[in-house]
Parts: structure tokens; sequence; C-alpha cells
């Protein structure tokens, strides 16, 4: 457990604008910055992040929080790793405090495999370093056969697993790692025959593969034998920190480059990204030799639009430039193809060449993955009509994919013309591809549509709560809403207007008084944890500053709890609900003051949830009517709570 003053510790010392950059390409605009939300699909940015405040915030799929929160969400970990996963960013000594049995059952076990990843990694490096085998081996391998410097060595973690077959498996053991994950993460295997256990990775030079914020969660083994029998690549299996279909190999060296360079280079294997980066060229990821999944492209497009696919020059390269691509376009991303000379694969040519070098020879030869697909396939089609009609149908699925509809008819004409085809008619077959379309004339009219100018957008209706007053309402609650609404209303009304005055006919309230004292009159606590905590919380600071007195927001968007931070942020940066807007203005529809709304509102909402609380009490008693011993006192609760059930129908103007 990591005690306090290192929390505190690692809360003053975080910068959210450092943090979020490490996943995103962030843009500032004006005190903030922008980007394209990493945790959902989106063209135009939603995503905010405020340095002053410390928090960031997406508004198109609703997600916020400090950078904390980002860390945890962005990797799927809980809040102490994420913890530490900062504190070593800031190199930051964590203190962690004396665990209780109970602690240590509930230790994540996620950490655990990252701990013995991280710790396996260096043993491996270790070896090679220190063993007579591993230097005779190994390092002999890296910098001779590679020409890997030592620099490139530490750099990417690279080691020697030791030859006899369960030496990593007993040092791991010794070391205090527990058997269950070593068998978890991969790194030992588990003979069936005698239940004896092997090393998966002996006799074999070692890769780490790194996560996006620098974490081993898996590792790739190469051997050096010349036996056709021994498989060249292992590599870690599927575990509960590693999925191979998530993780582009490099990318935690390559996301600064490729954000300064703007855009991605990928090649296919381990050593093409190293020799890369050894060359000065460090803007590259590799696939690891399977094609591209929509996760991969996704953890991918956080960091650019852009991506240069760069493969050998043989037959065998140019099938594997066609490979994975369709996604990529489908994910709205630039897609360029660079084939190296036939003789050349991108680690051999690296090594071959000099950064300028490398550098130029991309720019000078890289292309369009649409045209340099048109092209190659023509190529195979020669003058036969059934192959070049066969072309012009796989063409027509990668353009159908590309959802700007712009970018789209530009390769409509593009594509036309390099495959000497009729515009129109390449056209009408990408209509009929994307909409489904039977009939020519339903695909022609799918194309008139789709170079029409567009219509204006449609007002949702939403917007407009009615003709009158109605629209004066704060936050759509209603007669039908949850107990866990109104209590995130309630919630909400604290943090962004507790220390704001409102009247009621004649008399004066404040907004956090009004809240408290309505709950502890009827000695109401909130049901939902995330929003009784919110609650808590103000009202400890509140009793601290003052009535009247504006609660700090800082102290929720820091608050050691990750589920009030994350929903303070939500709470604290929802669409104002007193904005006056153009619509209703247009609709002479009337939008009260700040004190009008708030005098309406909140009132409103405490009577609706204290309606909602006798409600649920009620059935709850009727259905202990039929217990003799209680009915006595049933019935008499039964009859004060329909009494104040009455009471409340009153205030709100609705029947029984």
């Amino acid at each position: 457990m990591i005690d306090r003053e290192t929390i505190d510790r690692i809360y003053a010392a975080v910068n959210i604008v450092d943090i979020v950059g490490d996943y995103v390409t962030l843009k500032r605009k004006g005190v903030n910055y922008q980007a394209c939300c990493p945790f959902h699909q989106e063209k135009t940015p939603s995503f905010m992040v405020s340095p002053s405040r410390g928090i960031y915030k997406c508004f198109g799929c609703g997600k916020g929080g400090n950078a904390i929160n980002f860390v945890m969400e962005s990797e799927n970990i809980s809040y102490p790793e994420a913890l530490r996963v900062i504190a070593k960013r800031y190199g930051i000594e964590v203190k962690e405090e004396a665990m209780t049995d109970e602690d240590v059952v509930r230790n994540n076990n996620r950490e655990s495999m990252f701990a013995l990843n991280g710790w396996a990694a260096d043993y491996f490096q270790r070896y090679m370093f220190s063993e007579d085998e591993g230097r005779s081996v190994a390092l002999s391998y890296f910098s001779s056969a590679r020409g890997f410097s030592d620099a490139t060595i530490r750099k990417f973690g690279l080691g020697f697993c030791p030859s006899r077959g369960n030496r990593f498996t007993e040092d791991a053991r010794s070391a205090g790692y527990k058997e269950e994950f070593l068998l978890s993460t991969g790194l030992t295997i588990k003979r069936e025959s005698d239940g004896a256990l092997r090393d998966r990775f002996f006799d074999r030079v070692m890769f780490p593969v790194h996560n996006v914020s620098g974490r081993v969660v898996a590792f790739g083994g190469r051997t050096l034998r010349t036996d056709k029998r021994v498989a060249k690549y292992q590599n870690s299996p599927e575990s509960e920190i590693y999925s191979k279909s998530r993780e582009l190999y490099g990318l935690f060296f390559a996301k600064k480059a490729i954000q300064q360079e703007g855009y991605a280079i990928m090649v296919e294997g381990y050593a093409d990204v190293i020799s890369m980066h050894q060359s000065g060229v460090e803007n590259v990821v590799a696939s690891s030799g399977t094609s591209l999944t929509e996760d991969q492209i996704r953890l991918l497009s956080r960091f650019t639009q852009n991506i240069t696919m760069m493969y050998d020059g043989d037959a065998a390269g140019i099938k594997a430039a066609l490979r994975g691509v369709d996604l990529i376009l489908k994910a709205d991303m630039n897609v360029r193809v660079v084939l190296l000379p036939e003789e050349h694969d991108p680690d051999s040519f690296a090594r071959a060449h000099s950064s300028d070098e490398l550098k130029a020879y991309i720019a000078q030869n890289q292309q369009d993955f649409l045209t340099f697909k048109a092209k190659l396939l023509l190529e195979e089609a020669t003058n036969d009509p059934m192959k070049r009609s066969e072309v012009i149908r796989n063409m027509v699925e990668s353009i159908a994919l590309i959802p700007d509809r712009i970018k789209r008819s530009e390769y409509v004409r593009h594509c036309a013309a390099i495959m000497s085809v009729d515009e129109q008619m390449l056209a009408v077959e990408v209509a009929r591809k994307i909409d489904g379309v039977r009939e020519s004339r339903e695909a022609r009219e799918f194309i008139q549509r789709q170079y029409a100018h567009e219509k204006a957008p449609s007002i949702p209706t939403s917007s407009v709560q009615g003709e009158g007053d109605a629209a004066s309402t704060m936050g759509g609650v209603s007669g039908g809403s949850s107990i866990e609404t109104l209590e995130r209303e309630l919630a909400k009304y604290l943090l962004k207007f507790g220390h704001v005055n409102f009247h009621i006919e004649d008399d004066t309230y404040n907004v956090a008084r009004y809240i408290f004292d309505e709950l502890d009159e009827d000695e109401l606590v909130f049901e939902v944890p995330v929003y009784r905590d919110i609650v808590a919380t103000y009202r400890r600071l509140w009793e601290e500053v003052g009535e009247g007195c504006e609660v700090p927001t800082q102290d929720f968007f820091m608050h050691p709890n990750p589920d009030v931070s994350s929903m303070a942020v939500t709470l604290l940066t929802a669409d104002d609900m007193y904005v006056i807007s153009k619509i209703w203005e247009q609709k002479d529809v009337h939008v009260g003051t700040d004190e009008e709304q708030l005098s309406e509102g909140v009132p409103t909402t405490m009577i609706l949830y204290k309606w909602r609380i006798l409600d649920r009490r009620i059935d709850e008693l009727m259905q202990r009517v039929d217990n003799e011993d209680a009915e006595l006192e049933t019935v008499s609760i039964l009859a004060e709570y329909q009494r104040a059930r009455v009471e409340i129908a009153k205030l709100l103007n609705r029947p029984l």
C-alpha cells in the first residue's frame, strides 16, 4: 500500500500535459490543449486537457479525470499501478506501508506479472553481459551479426536466456517469484509428462516487448540454431497483461519521434525497428510479423493519422504491403508505401545507409497506397479482361472503406485515371459497395447525393424542452428520474453552485446549506458511493472555508479516490445548463437567470429525491405486512410515510 506522503508527492509533481502527451498528440488551443480522443474513434477533436486545472475531458464519449485517471484508463490498470507508473516517470521513490494479510490477498495479479517481466528483462540482459555463455553467443550475435551498439542493446533491453533448460526458472524462484506467475506470464512452461518446470525461451536471444508506457508485457525469443525443426521465433502467450493484437513493438521508444515527424513507419520485425532507431530514424514501429489489427491501428492513431509502410522489395514484401491496410483505410488514416531494393529488408537497408540517406530514400520513394495497389494489380493483370475486372473489384472494395466522402471521391477520380476506366462507372460501383444498392439507378442517385451540398444540420429535439418556461428547468430531472440520477444532480449542484444563493419567495437560501439541511432533516445519506464521497468531501471543505465561500475544485480533481476525481471532472465540465441557447431565443423561449433556475431546480430535485426514497421505503414496508409481530409498527410507519408522500405530491403539483 502506497503511503499518503508519497501519493501527495506524486500529485504535486505530475504535469497532466506531459502524461497525456505520452499517449496522444496534443495541440495548444488558447490556455488548453486539444486532441482526438484516445478512448473512442473521432475525426474532430473533442478531447480537452486543462493544465491549470490538471484535468482532461472528452466531450464526445464523456470520459474525464486527472493524470492518474488517464493512466488507469489508458493502461487498464489499478490506481496503485497508475501511481507507480507516474512515480517512475518523475523519479519519485515509492514508499509503501506494511500490507495487511487482507491487502496481500487483494494485491493485483497484474502487478505481480509486470514485476516478474521487469525482473526477467533485467535478468536476461545481465546474463548476456556478465556470463561467458551470454557474451559468446548473444552479445556476439547482437554486436557482430546485427551491428547493434551497446547503447542500442541496453536501450531496447536485449538479452539472452540460458541454454540450460530450467536455469532461468530456478533463478526466478530463488529470487522469490511464484510459480503461478512464471506460468501465467509464459516465461515458464510445465511439462505434461512429469510436471517439471522448463524455461520457454531457453537458449534464445531475447527481445522484451514494452507497452506504450514502457512496461515489459511480453518477450520474443529468437533461436540462433540452424536446426529447421526448431521454430525461429518463440513468443510469449496471451496473458492478463499481454495481447499481441493490441501491442506495437517499439511504440514506447517511437512515440515522441512520431509526433515530431508527423507520421509513423511500419515495419515487420524487431531487428527492423532496432536498426532504424540506431540509424537515427526513430518514428518506426513493428506489427511483429502479423497483419495489423483494429486495436493496433487505434493505438497508433493516438499519435498520428499518417502511416508509411516499409517492406522488402521482393514478391513476399509486396504481398505483405497489401495485408491489413484496408483496416487503416477504414480508420480514415492516410497510408503510404515505400518498397526497398530487392536485396534489402529494413534492417539491412538501415545498417547500410546513414540517417540522412534513409530519410531521403523514404521521401523520394513513398507513394500513396491506393495508387501503389492499383499499379501493382494492373501489372499482374496485363491485358486479361477477367483479371482487369478483378482488379477493379479489388480497388472498389478498398476505396469503399474510406469514411471521408471528399477523400473517397478523389480516389475514385485518381484510380479511374490509372486503370483507364470510366469514372462514373467506378463511382457507381463504390456507391453500391457502400450502400448495398442493387440497381444502377439507385447507385447513381447515391452518387448525386454524395456530391450534393451538405444539408443544414438538424436541430436536436432535446435542445428545446418546451415552448414556454419549461425550458428554464435545470438538469432535466423529472418524476421518473432514478435515485442515482437525482443524487448525481444534487452532487452537481453542490460542486458547481454550492456557494451561490437563491430565493424562494422572500427567503434567501445558500445552495450547499439548503442541500445539507434537507438531507440532515430526514437523516438521508446518498446511496451511490461516488456521490456520497463527493458530498462528504464537499461538506468537510465547506465547513473549513465557510458558508458562501467557493470550495476549491482542485481538491476534487486531485482526490485520492479515482472515481471521485473522474466524476468531479464530469460534473464540473458538463455543459452549463443555464447558458442561453440561440435556438431558445429564436423561439422566444424564456430562459431564467441563474438565480431563477436554481430557485426551481434545487428544491425540485431535492423533493423528487425524497419522493423516490419514500416510494422505495413504502414498497419495502408493504412486503413486511404479513409479519404479524411487526404489523402494528409497520402500519404506523406506513401511515407516516404516506402522509409525507401526500405533502410532497402537493409540492410537486402531481397526482399520487
